[in-house]
């Protein structure tokens, strides 16, 4: 299980990257379609993935949890795992 976390984890980190970089591509190069339609496809990936993740293992941010306490802390912690 620990593994399958970790792989989804780097992938949503990966689609973040991407987000961000074509992002600023696309501020140099806004007429740029096909640019464009990968950046939305890498959203809507990133953003299903994200919430997969959240379902099976919890927010990864405060901001997307609506939970009291906070859940990850009855987490181990990186260096508990």
């Amino acid at each position: 299980m620990k593994d399958a976390r970790e792989k989804m984890l780097k992938e949503i980190q990966a689609l973040e990257f991407m987000e961000i970089e074509l992002n600023l591509y696309l501020n140099t190069h806004p007429y740029d379609q096909q640019a464009f339609m990968i950046f939305r496809n890498t959203v809507q990936q990133r953003k299903m993935l994200r919430d997969n993740y959240e379902r099976m293992y919890g927010p990864l941010t405060a901001c997307s949890s609506n939970s009291f306490p906070w859940p990850w802390i009855e987490s181990p912690w990186p260096w508990e795992a």
